[in-house]
């Protein structure tokens, strides 16, 4: 019999959770579209709009204030415009300005050009240049728009927090907008964006135990609004066109609940990440652990072995039955070194492994995790592995 695997890349993609399925479940059983008036079509809205308090729950927000999309990369793309409305009249934003260390989707300035997309600098810790930023915004031309600020909340590879209220207030004094990538923070780390110091924020689905193809933009308010990536029948109030995907934000919003109730739990997460890199610390003193001196996820370890190669240790963990990444799920089946490492100044050509866990982790996993990296320890050093 097959020996069981350890899922430690909840970072990609965590599990989709036995509620969630069942509110998908639910929900296929409505075959009525949302927009119709019939008592079907007002049945399928009520599970939108159920799912809409939810998500928003998770962030503090408001109901009316979350535009479902398909997943975070469409909800980035959306708000990285340079086209805006305030109410009816329209508002240009001249550059955005993101963080070297950020996932693709915003990193590459969505909709805006390459000569209008400013990447900031982060220290060896992976946390932004707040200097730097304020340096950049305070030389924006606002002739040519408002600056727009497009910063990861917590980073995927290796779980930085960046510290949001500050840069926040860097930008509301310049005069800016604030997009926070909330892809790997929410559910993890509280989350407010009715305090002011975030404009929006970009959630997924599938990290925190969802189904994948479903995200959202969750706004402060409805005063300001991109201009719509998707147009057409005018759902979700103009913002993004298309028939809803019923039953894919139906489990975005079971898994919303979930995340928000699981919270208050992540100092159990964080006690068996922090037996995991103790494990590593012990069998490879030599491993360095990126951003450990500042505050992470309680769930994601980035690390690197001298002498060995993420490709190739990825592999052998896979064949050892356990499943982890070397970075960025979008970004891990190319060739070169992590783009996070680089912006940190780390020199890393033969790359790194994200292990990243959650609430349903076991020490058994653990343990397989543990034997796994033995084994691949005991063949950089030329040793034979015990029976």
């Amino acid at each position: 019999m097959a020996a069981s695997r350890a899922y430690l890349d909840y970072n990609a993609s965590a599990p989709l959770l036995p509620s969630v399925r069942e509110a998908m479940l639910a929900a296929l059983d409505s075959s009525a579209n949302a927009s119709s008036v019939h008592s079907e079509g007002r049945a399928a809205r009520r599970i939108i709009e159920a799912a809409r308090r939810d998500v928003a729950a998770l962030v503090g927000g408001k109901a009316e204030h979350v535009v479902f999309t398909s997943g975070a990369t469409e909800a980035a793309t959306t708000l990285l415009t340079p086209d805006w409305q305030m109410g009816r009249s329209p508002l240009r934003m001249g550059k955005v300005y993101v963080s070297a260390a950020d996932h693709p989707c915003v990193l590459n300035g969505g909709r805006f050009g390459a000569e209008n997309t400013v990447r900031i600098g982060v220290d060896a810790d992976g946390i932004v240049d707040l200097d730097a930023l304020a340096a950049a915004l305070a030389a924006h031309d606002k002739a040519e728009g408002l600056p727009l600020v497009a910063i990861h909340a917590a980073n995927n590879e290796t779980g930085v927090i960046q510290p949001l209220e500050e840069i926040g207030r860097i930008v509301k004094a310049a005069g800016g907008v604030f997009v926070a990538d909330a892809v790997q923070a929410a559910g993890r780390i509280p989350l407010d964006v009715s305090a002011g110091y975030v404009d929006y924020l970009i959630l997924s689905s599938h990290k925190i135990g969802g189904p994948q193809g479903a995200g959202a933009f969750v706004a402060c308010s409805d005063l300001m609004m991109p201009k719509p990536l998707i147009v057409g029948g005018g759902q979700e109030k103009g913002f993004r066109a298309g028939t809803e995907n019923l039953p894919a934000i139906a489990g975005f919003g079971a898994a919303a609940r979930q995340a928000l109730a699981a919270l208050p739990h992540m100092d159990e997460v964080r006690a068996l990440r922090d037996e995991i890199e103790a494990s590593i610390l012990s069998l490879a003193p030599d491993a360095e652990i990126f951003g450990r001196r500042v505050e992470r996820l309680a769930n994601t370890i980035f690390f690197a072995i001298p002498g060995i190669k993420s490709e190739t240790a990825q592999i052998g963990f896979d064949l050892a039955s356990v499943a982890l990444s070397a970075g960025s799920a979008c970004s891990s089946g190319k060739v070169g070194p992590s783009h996070v490492l680089k912006a940190m100044g780390h020199d890393r050509p033969e790359g790194a492994l994200r292990v990243s866990i959650g609430p349903a982790t076991t020490r058994a996993e653990i343990a397989q995790f543990t034997a796994a990296l033995s084994g691949l320890l005991a063949r950089r050093a030329g040793k034979p592995q015990a029976a």
